[in-house]
C-alpha cells in the first residue's frame, strides 16, 4: 500500500521450529487506529513486539515513516508502548510517572512541566499530578500509563491489551476514551486485543490473525459482513454455517443444495464459487434470520433454548437433520423452548465462502 506509514514487509518470526508470525505483509496508515485481533497464541503480540523492537524478525523488514527500523532497539525507534500491566512506578506520584521519560529529553524543567500539564489535561486528570500511584483506580492507572507513553510525542503508539485488567463497565468506558484520545492526538495507534467487540468498536481497520498468519485486513463493517474465510467469519461475532453444493446460478442468484437445510439462495456470489458442483459454505448471521410461527416457508424447527437479553432475545433452533442448532437473534421474540418456528432470510444476507 503506497500510503503506508508503518510497513510490515514479509515478516516471519521463528521460535525454534515454531513460526509465531508467518509472512505478515501489510501497511498501516498515518493516524490510523489499527488493531491486531485474534485468539491467544495467534502471533499478534509477537508482531507488535517486533514493531516495538523488543523482538527481532527472523525474516523481513519493518519501516516506520519511510525509515527502516528492523534492527533498531526500542529506544531508537519513533514509537512507545503501553502494556497491560501499566507498569506504574509505585514510589512516584502521577506527574513524576508521566514525566519519567522526559528526564533525558534535553528539555528545560519548565518545558517538561508544561508537557506534563498538557498530558494530565489530555487524560482528564488535571488536578491529580501530586496523587500517589497507589491511590489511583484501575482506569486512572491506565490513563497515566497512556499519558506517560504519549508525553514524548512518539510517531506511533503500540498498545498490548491495555484494557485487559479492567472490569467490563470500566473497559467499555475506556474504549470510548482511548479512541477519543487517539483522534485528538492524531498519531498512529497499533492495538492488540483478543476481544472482537473491542476491536470492532474502536478500529479504523483490523487485521485478523490465526496461527501466525494474517487472514484478512479490513474495516470493521467489511470484516463482519464480508469475511473472506470460515475462520474470520467464525471469530468475528456469531455465525451459522451450512455446507452445500452449488446447483446453478440464474441472474445474480445462486442456488445451493444444503442437504437437510434444503435449497438455499445467495445473491452476487463470487464467480469462483458459483459454478455448478462447487462445494461451498453458506453463512448467515443470527440477526439476519426472520423468526415466525411455523408455516411452509424455509426451515422448520423447534426452539431448544431461549435467553431474554433486554431489547433482543437469543434463541437456538434445532432443525431435523442438522447437527448444530441455528442461532437466531430477534427483537421482541416471545417464542419459548419447545415452540415450533420457521426460519427465513433474504438472499442478500447469505455469505458464500470456500469449503475448507
Amino acid at each position: 500500500m503506497d500510503d503506508a506509514y508503518i510497513r510490515i514487509e514479509n515478516i516471519t518470526k521463528r521460535f525454534g521450529a515454531v513460526k509465531a508470525v508467518d509472512r505478515a505483509d501489510f501497511g498501516i496508515r498515518r493516524g490510523e487506529f489499527f488493531s491486531l485481533l485474534g485468539p491467544s497464541g495467534c502471533g499478534k503480540t509477537t508482531l507488535l513486539r517486533m514493531i516495538a523492537g523488543f523482538e527481532y524478525p527472523s525474516e523481513g523488514e519493518i519501516y516506520i515513516d519511510g525509515a527502516a527500523v528492523t534492527d533498531l532497539p526500542p529506544n531508537k525507534r519513533p514509537s512507545n508502548m503501553v502494556f497491560q500491566s501499566y507498569a506504574i512506578f509505585p514510589h512516584l506520584n502521577v506527574a513524576d510517572n508521566i514525566g519519567y521519560g522526559l528526564r533525558r529529553s534535553g528539555l528545560s524543567k519548565a518545558e517538561r512541566n508544561a508537557r506534563i500539564e498538557e498530558a494530565l489535561a489530555m487524560i482528564r486528570l488535571p488536578d491529580m499530578g501530586n496523587r500517589r500511584a497507589d491511590q489511583l483506580s484501575g482506569g486512572q492507572r491506565q490513563r497515566v500509563a497512556l499519558a506517560r507513553a504519549l508525553v514524548n510525542r512518539p510517531k506511533v503508539l503500540l498498545l498490548d491489551e491495555p484494557l485487559g485488567a479492567l472490569d467490563k463497565r470500566l473497559r467499555e468506558a475506556m474504549q470510548i476514551e482511548l479512541r477519543q484520545i487517539q483522534k485528538n492526538v492524531g498519531i498512529t495507534f497499533v492495538f492488540v486485543t483478543h476481544d472482537q467487540e473491542e476491536a470492532l468498536s474502536m478500529s479504523d481497520r483490523i487485521a485478523v490473525m490465526s496461527s501466525g498468519q494474517v487472514l484478512q485486513i479490513a474495516d470493521p463493517r467489511t470484516l463482519y459482513e464480508k469475511p473472506n474465510c470460515r475462520e474470520v467469519a467464525d471469530f468475528i461475532g456469531t455465525m451459522n454455517f451450512f455446507e452445500g453444493t452449488v446447483i446453478g446460478t440464474g441472474g445474480d442468484i445462486t442456488e445451493i443444495d444444503a442437504g437437510a437445510a434444503g435449497r438455499l439462495q445467495a445473491r452476487n456470489v463470487a464467480v469462483a464459487l458459483s459454478a455448478p458442483g462447487t462445494e461451498v459454505l453458506l453463512a448467515v448471521r443470527p440477526e439476519k434470520i426472520a423468526l415466525n410461527t411455523a408455516n411452509s416457508a424455509s426451515l422448520i424447527g423447534r426452539v431448544s433454548a431461549a435467553a431474554y437479553l433486554g431489547e433482543r432475545s437469543h434463541l437456538q433452533v434445532s432443525v431435523e437433520g442438522l447437527k448444530n442448532p441455528i442461532a437466531v437473534a430477534a427483537q421482541m421474540a416471545t417464542q419459548h423452548a419447545g415452540a415450533q418456528v420457521s426460519l427465513s432470510w433474504a438472499a442478500d444476507a447469505a455469505i458464500v465462502l470456500p469449503r475448507e
